[in-house]
């Protein structure tokens, strides 16, 4: 009885998302108001005039009567947002996901016990792979801890999402297939995939109801490589989860046509635990330079890659380790978790597997061999050449700042992710002589299946304070001043967006609505300065607060002459990772980053003599 009581009183990782709050819908009158302030930046008074009538006829007619229907569909969801998100965001999405939407990073480990270091590829995997099983098995047995802020329990619904989870490509809409189940809720898959030059191989985690233990894993591994040394390559089918989503989609129907056995051996990909990738190249890493590591982890060979499924683990020849994962399931802050929850095991047991080093005659990892003609390889040549065309084009910028971080912005009272935001538009404004219309991640996670909104860091404040920064006749006090009300505003802005009073969700849910009652766009989304504010995704500088942990990832660009910008913040470093495309003559992530270390620089000496 005793035993069954303390069992009650455990908290369980979902136990909270029956009582979480409903998705609330903002006023009309200030998602308004707010989305006039946040186009100031980018218009001249004739512009900023002309918007404001605009928004005044769409607040008083159309406006008003599409806000009732929202309201409308508000009453009958937990969360009135979800599937729009879902569809608008990721699924109707035609481009190639691989690289312009999945999210990617770097493990840890590197730092410490796992430096690169070559013939340690397969043992330091099999360790690896234990850790995240371990915490698969904790995931299914609701012991993973609930998210909170303060005492307030966050939405654990996307770590649903991390295990055996997959995009599967639609003609004119993806959709996402999800096998996990919790222990209480019946049988979750058990298998892993195993991609390793173009073949690919599957085999169970749990022998007689117990997970294999790394020397188990290890005699695994090491069949799978010796076969794949010793032998031809593989076709590469996973090469086609790189292309066009609707040409995916066409090239698995026809693969599915040719034999019935390929059908299967998707599905056997789909609903594996994640897709372990084992790569031949050894890209460089320090703890002061991520960009080739980083690099490889969004552009490595696509024939190793199950683009569309939510967890990639990728291994490389020095060790090192990385993960490539669709962003339409989740977040990054579930991969933030697990990698952390994988590197702290790592430290915590010096990098090295301390228990028995025997191995059970455990059945040998199954090879998936696919049916293929010449059409299905001319289409994995076609993804492959479509693929490293888009790849070579990007350019990957990551590096440590190690004069300060966390402990001294906060010292002086600022907060350390509005610190950087300000840093960035500093920079970008003397790197552009321009405003950058800027989306920073804020998460929603407080309302059922909550997931992000939109914070415009580029406000009026930030820019009075960018144009203080470039005016020799301007006071290091009215620059402090003017800087200190950037803060005040970010930091305002970043807390009505985590508690459902952001605008930039309220304002696509109005555009929806009216694309399904039949309706033309309303002239508030064709004025031109919507879209140049950032509107309608495109905004220059696409940015996230990765967290506090040792994770670093970044994405590409949202728009073609702008910047992915994400960033990790340590007690006393600054870790940020920039992407952009090489083909755009404007844009720079080299300088960019430069221009931020100087900015952070430039910002603390401003504050050195601050009264706060």
């Amino acid at each position: 009885m005793e035993n069954r009581l303390a069992k009650s009183t455990e908290e369980r990782t979902f136990q909270y998302q029956d009582s979480l709050p409903s998705l609330p819908v903002p006023s009309l009158e200030e998602s308004l108001k707010k989305y006039l302030e946040s186009v100031k930046p980018f218009a001249n008074k004739e512009e900023y005039k002309k918007t404001e009538e605009i928004v005044q006829k769409f607040q008083n007619g159309i406006g008003e009567k599409l806000h009732q229907k929202l309201l409308e569909r508000a009453k009958g969801k937990r969360n009135w947002l979800e599937e729009w998100w879902l569809n608008v965001a990721y699924l109707d999405v035609r481009v190639p996901s691989q690289l312009n939407v999945n999210f990617g990073g770097p493990a840890a480990h590197f730092e410490h016990y796992w430096p690169p270091k070559e013939g340690t590829q397969l043992e330091r995997g099999s360790i690896s792979l234990w850790h995240n099983m371990n915490y698969w098995q904790l995931l299914r047995k609701e012991k993973v801890p609930v998210n909170k802020v303060g005492n307030t329990p966050l939405d654990m619904n996307q770590f649903r999402m991390l295990f055996s989870t997959c995009k599967i490509p639609g003609i004119n809409r993806d959709s996402i297939r999800n096998y996990f189940r919790t222990e209480s809720e019946g049988c979750s898959p058990s298998h892993i995939a195993v991609l390793c030059r173009g073949r690919v191989f599957v085999f169970d985690v749990l022998h007689e109801g117990c997970l294999i233990t790394p020397p188990e894993i290890l005699r695994q591994l090491t069949y799978i490589h010796k076969k794949c040394h010793s032998q031809p390559e593989g076709p590469g089918i996973a090469a086609l989860t790189s292309e066009e989503r609707t040409r995916w989609a066409k090239a698995r129907e026809y693969l599915i046509s040719l034999d019935p056995v390929n059908l299967t051996i998707l599905e056997k990909i789909q609903s594996s635990l994640l897709v372990y990738s084992i790569e031949d190249v050894s890209p460089h890493v320090t703890p002061e330079d991520y960009s080739q590591v980083i690099a490889m982890i969004l552009t490595g060979d696509p024939a190793v890659r199950w683009g569309d499924k939510s967890y990639n683990l990728i291994s490389f020849s020095n060790g090192v380790f990385g993960c490539n994962c669709d962003h339409a399931p989740y977040d990054a802050m579930v991969m933030v978790d697990i990698s952390y929850y994988v590197d702290e095991k790592v430290l915590e047991n010096e990098g090295r597997w301390k228990g028995s080093e025997k191995a059970r005659a455990i059945p040998l990892p199954e090879e998936l061999v696919f049916t293929v003609d010449e059409k299905v390889l001319n289409d994995i040549s076609q993804a492959k050449a479509q693929f490293l065309k888009q790849s070579s084009d990007l350019q990957v910028v990551s590096r440590s700042f190690t004069r300060f971080g966390k402990k001294l912005t906060k010292k002086k009272m600022l907060h350390p992710d509005t610190f950087i935001q300000l840093a960035l538009q500093l920079a970008y404004y003397r790197l552009h002589g321009r405003p950058g219309c800027c989306y920073e991640t804020a998460m929603t996670r407080y309302f059922y299946h909550g997931r992000t909104e939109t914070v415009r860091s580029c406000t009026v404040e930030a820019v009075r304070w960018c144009q203080s920064m470039q005016d020799p006749s301007a006071h290091r006090l009215e620059r402090q001043e003017k800087m200190l009300q950037a803060f005040a505003k970010h930091d305002k802005m970043m807390k009505d967006c985590s508690t459902g009073k952001g605008f930039d969700r309220h304002l696509l849910g109005l555009l929806l609505i009216a694309k399904e009652e039949g309706l033309p766009a309303p002239e508030l989304f064709t004025d031109p300065l919507f879209s140049r504010s950032g509107g309608g995704g495109n905004f220059v500088l696409s940015t996230s607060l990765i967290g506090y942990l040792r994770v670093q990832g970044v994405v590409v660009p949202m728009v073609h002459n702008g910047y992915g910008f994400f960033y990790n913040i340590r007690d006393n470093s600054f870790v940020v990772a920039c992407s952009a495309w090489k083909s755009c003559p404007e844009t720079d992530a080299e300088k960019l980053v430069q221009q931020v270390f100087h900015a952070f620089s430039d910002m603390m000496q401003l504050m050195t003599s601050a009264c706060l």
